[in-house]
């Protein structure tokens, strides 16, 4: 059951802008754009439906092995053998994006990782893939083990890669979120996704991603394309006073890619200010408990919940809670139970995620016997 808890959102004196997605549109056929910190959502089209992710799945195999480097499983400089799977698979006959490794050499996981990210390097993915799990579908495996511990609740993976695969899939506000997990777990490592070139075995390739030359403040992170899928790509930018993530995806060539993703990152930088509605650590809202300690629990940002709002456009928002409730004991402080929509004319504009604000444990039997009785009275049963 989805329980809807409408409110005012008062430090706003409902002054608040008349923003539209209907303001700005793109050719993606699917887009998202995030406020990177809050993760809250200032564009959206077709944000939760799958799609093929091509190379953009690489994001998650870099998120296991930075995850292995953080765990001391495996060093920067740990060497890793070029099997002649990876060679034929992702190397120079595949005909894909490739490092042009060497068919039973060996590179250190630094270098591996580098051409994962500026050279979208297919037989480095499997390399690492390969050193780390001894197989792409045991490291497949490491990766949807990684999504779920990051709630990336509507994505699968089958291979280090992103090549084809009808079993895989993502949506664009998964691979979002998985960009803001990179950004913010693993700042010391996110230079690497604004390096201009790579040159491995005598042959010097670009960043993939031409966003990064632009000089707009572009500095990451992916970008990938298949003939069924299109070509898509996962954008950051801290220009405008914060940082941003975006993804584009299903668009028809690499020209079309650049052009629209810099369209919306360059939108959202631009036509926004910032206003602070909730404080960090301010409860925005409740969310019932059934047969908890406490009948409910605080609901806040993380830290402040922040609105974007366009400029000079102010019109009165209406924002609403929305979770699936009632929640069942034990609630941990900071687990994400709720959303908060703020919407402008009956359009929904932005979003939120919330979280509890402290922990509710398992209530007793009295505890338990009170609040069946409430939900039969109010229908919840």
């Amino acid at each position: 059951m989805r329980r809807f808890l409408p409110f005012a959102i008062a430090l706003l004196a409902c002054t608040a802008p008349a923003f539209a997605q209907a303001d700005f549109d793109t050719k993606a056929k699917f887009a998202v754009l995030m406020d990177e910190e809050s993760g809250t959502v200032i564009f959206q089209k077709d944000a939760d439906l799958p799609m093929e992710p091509a190379s953009m799945a690489k994001l998650m195999t870099i998120a296991v092995v930075f995850n292995e480097i953080r765990a001391g499983r495996v060093k920067m400089d740990d060497e890793f053998f070029v099997s002649e799977h990876a060679w034929r698979t992702g190397g120079a006959a595949s005909g894909g994006s490739t490092m042009f490794a060497e068919l039973n050499s060996k590179i250190k996981v630094e270098d591996l990782l580098r051409s994962v990210i500026i050279q979208s390097g297919n037989d480095a993915a499997i390399v690492l893939a390969e050193g780390i799990a001894g197989s792409e579908a045991s490291f497949a495996a490491m990766m949807n083990e990684q999504a779920e511990d990051m709630g990336l609740e509507n994505s699968h993976f089958t291979n280090p890669t992103g090549l084809p695969d009808s079993d895989m899939y993502v949506t664009a506000r998964d691979l979002a979120d998985l960009a803001r997990y990179l950004i913010s777990e693993f700042p010391q490592y996110y230079h690497y996704f604004s390096e201009p070139e790579m040159e491995w075995n005598n042959i010097k390739q670009s960043n993939r991603n031409s966003l990064v030359e632009l000089g707009i403040g572009v500095d990451g992170l992916k970008t990938g394309h298949t003939e069924a899928a299109g070509y898509g790509s996962v954008i950051s930018t801290d220009d405008g006073g914060r940082r941003l993530v975006a993804v584009v995806h299903g668009l028809t060539s690499m020209a079309q890619r650049t052009e629209e993703g810099r369209k919306l990152i360059t939108w959202g930088a631009r036509a926004f200010e910032r206003v602070s509605a909730y404080p960090e650590g301010k409860v925005v809202g409740y969310a019932n408990v059934y047969g908890g300690t406490a009948g409910s629990v605080g609901l806040v940002g993380k830290g402040e919940v922040a609105l974007y709002l366009p400029r000079g456009s102010r019109k009165c928002l209406q924002g609403t809670i929305v979770y699936t409730g009632p929640l069942l004991p034990p609630v941990q402080q900071g687990d994400k139970v709720a959303e908060l929509r703020v919407f402008c004319d009956d359009q929904l504009v932005q979003t939120a995620p919330l979280f509890a604000a402290e922990t509710v444990e398992e209530g007793d039997i009295v505890r338990k016997a009170a609040d069946a009785l409430k939900q039969l009275a109010l229908g919840w049963l």
